[in-house]
Formats: C-alpha cells, structure tokens, sequence
C-alpha cells in the first residue's frame, strides 16, 4: 500500500512537510549556540544562571577528563543522576569524547545497576553523589560524582530536599572524583570525530521478556526529533523551557535539554517536581513552553494557590506517558487559555512520532504522524494492513527510529516489521486511526503496567523478585489507581516466613521506587494455563472485582 497521507489534511499551518536535519555531533549543537550567544542563559537552577559560553567550557574539560581516563569512541559512559546542571554538561561531555550516553533512572538500585553494567560494558560513570552508595558491587573503574548544590543559591526561595542539597562530601571509594576537581583538571579533549551515523545514545527501554534492553541511537536519530520539537512547537517570545520532567526519558531529553540547546534557548531546570516551585518559575522567567506528563498537570490545577500566579507567559503546553483526562484539560485551558498538546512516542522512535498539531488539536488523542513519519495500523498476528477505524498494533517508519537493542539481533528483528520495502518499528499498542489520519489508543499488545506515566515492565519485576531467597514464585499485576493512573501488585508463593514489609524493604534496595509492589499478596499457588503459563489476566480480572 502507498504511504499513510491521510494525515496531511489536518497538517499544522505553516509548518514544513520535511526535514532537514543537521548531519553532525549532537555535542556540536552546544558549541554552535555557545559560539553564537556565550552570554546567553543555558540553564536557570535554583537561583543561579550558567550561561552557554561556560556551559560549553565545563563540557570541554569534562570530556578531557573522560578521554584522559581511556575513554575512546563509541565507549558507553553511564549517566546517573536527576535533573541537574551536571546532567546536563555530562550528557554533553560523553558526547563531545566521542563515547556513548546511557541514561540511567536515578530511582535505580543495585540489582539494576549491575545489569546496566554488564549489558554495556560501561567502566565509568557520572553520578549524582546522592547515589554513590547503589554503585559499591559494580565494575566501574572511575566515578565522577557530582553536588547539586554547586549549582544552587542559598538565598533562593525554593531549595533542593535533603540529600539532594548537600554540599560536596569526600568519598573513601577510590574510583570517586569530585565533580570540581574534574574540571579544575582542565584537560583538553581532541577533535570530535563522531558521524552523524555513530552511536550516540543507549536508552533502556523495559523488556516485556525479561531484562531491560538498551535502544541504539545514532547523532542522526537523536537529530531527527531534537529539530522536529522546535519546529512542531515554535514560540513567539524568548523560548524558555521549563524542564520538568526527568531527562534521563527520552522525552524530557529531547524536548526539555536538547531542543533548547539546539535553539540556544533558556532552561529552567527542576531535581524534583514541586507544584507551587513550578508555578513560581513559570511567572518568574516568563516561560514559554512545558512539557509536562498527565499526573503533573493534574497536580498543578489542583493546587489551591494557583490562581495567585501569572501563568501567561506560556505559549505551548503538552505532554504524553497517559491521556490527559477531559475535565484536567478544560481546566488548564480556562487557567492558560491553551490547549494541552498530547503526543507520542517510544524510547525506540527517540520520543515523539505522532503528535497533535498546534492549530487543531484534539483531546485524548495521539495525534498525527510528524516530519517523514509513515505510521500504519496492521493485524498484530498476520501483519495485514489494516483501514481506518480498525483496531490493530501502531506502527512506524521515520528517521528517528532506533537502529536496533544493543547485543540481541533476535529481538531487534522481532521488534520490526518490513512492509513496502520499509523498516517498521512494532509499538505493541493497539490503536486506530480515523479518516483525518488522528491516532488514537485502544489497549496493549504488551503487558505494562504504567505508574504516574513511567513504564513497569511486570517480567522484569517478576525476574528481580525471584532473587530474593524467600521468594518461590511471584506474579505481577497493575491495578488502576486515582492518584497514579496504575499500581503494582505482587502475588507470592512465599519459601518459609517472610513478611510483607521484608519483601517490600528488599525491593526498594534493589529496583526503582515506582516498580516496587504498592500491594504484596501471599497465595499458595498461582493459577497456570494448561501449558503451564501463569495465568496474570485472570489475577488481574479477579482484582478488579474486588470490592
């Protein structure tokens, strides 16, 4: 069939078809805007501005240091730390050595630091000081650890939480050096050699069999939608960002750090999400363009003092990781007279392969394919193509399309569909499109559990638990919640006594936060299929019936 075009119709206003997308180093979008305007603001942090000229002057050294450290091209470097101005000048400074960004979640723990590890190879990582002690049984050689509170006033009416704001700490670990003294170091890198087909990016995306897999990104696809934001979401004023959402995800990579460093463009950075904090920066540095995710916005309109702020200044609103729900949206537009512009996308595509346009948005909706995206609906069992109004899997063919999972050729292929001579990316979600060529959500391929917007894979859950010692068999299931969207519940075949809250202490030590069972359930056996697979949807049926 000939590519999708149905979309085209409801194509924004004056925005282009096609791009052009810059063929070189992402680390070199810095030195440009640093180069045009070094006295610019880069970033705005808890009181204190860093501007693009001793933005790119940090990158320099830091990338020095990397290379003085034996960092060679397409070496991955692990990145492991909220959202901060060492975030920000590390993901730049493994990019500026040639070498490879993998952005670690900082709600990661030991068990998941260790496969990240392995899985890469990686020997050194940046790391927010914070975390240093998750990392004490991994092979890393040099650890560079970073003090928020660097960056930060103390007069500044809103300060990081503890331990977040705490001031440098000297560590007994050897492989620690201090952030500072990296830079005082003053190494020069040698001359950026990466292509725009080079490795840049490694992103986990949560495995629906097991261990999280590593997404390969090229310069070229981190490009592809680091232009397009910008394009897509064109502001009138002075383009500051307000960056919110955690830039580890592809999605407040791309949007919230590389969009407006490509445009040389103010961002106003948040470590923690804090509604009366992000309502005061919005007023404050007249911001122009948030990125949020559905919960967020959620907890901004139901903030009692809101209405006492100046919210004008906003130009563009939006987000995804959840439909933003009817009565949430009405009110954002009542607060701020803009529509809430719901995207998509997956860590595979490098965020945002459909998006709602600007002019004519619509509400709980994907939106439209963006810029050389061929977005198709088909049968998820035969791969037919399927018409409009038909339920089937979403997927995609674009520029910004991962180049495959990093050392598994088996599940890069299962990953893809070829149609027309065309590479698709298989999303797993089942969606539609309409006549106009909107795409909307209908239900999963894969089974997810989604928390406050973050993806929780229940396989890999399933295969962290089964390391504890007490821990026979478990089973995980997402039930709906009113304050997160979902919950994680553990079913237990337990071995011995073992308590609830010993399971749950076990886990935080090991996973994330948001993948940790909220619900812990001991049974005696879990319902199997005649196959012997455990049967999840019948546990998940029997949960919703509840009363």
């Amino acid at each position: 069939m000939a590519p999708f075009t149905r979309h085209l119709s409801s194509w924004p206003k004056g925005v282009p078809l096609h791009l052009d997308i810059p063929a070189r180093s992402i680390a070199q979008n810095l030195a440009l805007s640093a180069e045009a305007t070094p006295e610019a603001p880069a970033i705005r942090y808890y009181g204190r501005d860093v501007t693009y000229g001793a933005l790119a002057e940090e990158v320099e050294a830091l990338a020095g240091w990397l290379q003085d450290r034996g960092v060679q091209k397409g070496d991955r470097v692990l990145l492991y730390m909220q959202n901060a101005p060492q975030f920000i000048a590390g993901y730049y400074a493994v990019l500026r050595a040639d070498a490879v960004v993998v952005p670690v979640n900082p709600m990661n723990r030991a068990a998941e630091l260790a496969y990240l590890c392995k899985d890469t190879g990686a020997r050194i990582a940046l790391v927010g000081q914070e975390l240093l002690p998750h990392l004490g049984d991994t092979p890393l050689t040099h650890i560079l650890s970073a003090a928020y509170a660097e960056h930060t006033d103390p007069a500044f009416p809103f300060q990081l939480p503890e331990p977040l704001g705490a001031p440098p700490q000297p560590s007994d670990d050897p492989r620690v050096t201090q952030w500072s003294a990296a830079i005082a170091a003053a190494h020069t890198p040698g001359p950026i050699t990466a292509a725009p087909d080079d490795l840049a990016l490694i992103p986990y995306s949560s495995g629906t069999t097991g261990q999280p897999k590593g997404c390969m990104h090229s310069h070229r696809t981190v490009m592809s939608t680091c232009v397009g934001n910008t394009v897509w979401n064109p502001t009138r004023g002075n383009g500051t960002t307000l960056a919110s959402l955690p830039l580890y995800h592809v999605t407040g990579m791309q949007n919230s750090m590389n969009a407006p460093i490509l445009k040389g463009e103010p961002i106003i950075l948040m470590t923690r999400w804090d509604r009366a904090l992000a309502a005061w920066l919005i007023e404050h540095y007249r911001v122009a363009r948030w990125r949020s995710i559905t919960t967020m916005a959620i907890d901004l309109v139901n903030d009692p003092d809101l209405d006492s702020y100046d919210l004008s200044s906003l130009e563009v609103i939006g987000g995804g990781g959840a439909s933003m729900p009817e009565a949430v949206a009405a009110r954002l537009k009542d607060i701020t007279g803009l529509d809430y512009i719901e995207g998509y996308g997956m860590t595979e595509t490098m965020a945002p392969s459909h998006i709602n346009p600007l002019d004519a948005p619509r509400r709980q909706c994907l939106g439209i394919p963006i810029f050389d995206v061929d977005s198709r609906v088909i049968d998820p069992e035969t791969g037919r193509e399927l018409g409009p109004d038909e339920p089937g899997e979403i997927i995609m063919h674009g520029p910004q399309n991962f180049l495959g999972y990093w050392n598994r050729p088996e599940e890069t292929e299962a990953a893809h569909i070829e149609i027309d001579g065309k590479r698709f990316v298989r999303s797993g979600d089942i969606g539609r499109y309409d006549e106009s060529g909107f795409f909307y959500i209908v239900d999963r391929v894969k089974r997810m559990v989604s928390v406050s917007g973050l993806k929780v894979w229940p396989t890999e859950v399933e295969g962290l638990m089964h390391a504890h010692p007490q821990i026979t068999e478990c089973c995980i299931i997402g039930l709906p919640d009113p304050r997160t969207g979902e919950r994680v519940r553990a079913y237990i075949v337990p071995k011995g006594e073992v308590t609830a809250e010993e399971i749950t202490t076990w886990c935080r030590a090991n996973m994330a936060a948001y993948k940790v069972p909220k619900e812990i359930v001991f049974v005696e056996a879990l319902p199997r299929s005649p196959s012997g697979k455990v049967q999840w949807r019948e546990l998940t049926e029997a949960a919703q019936a509840e009363p």
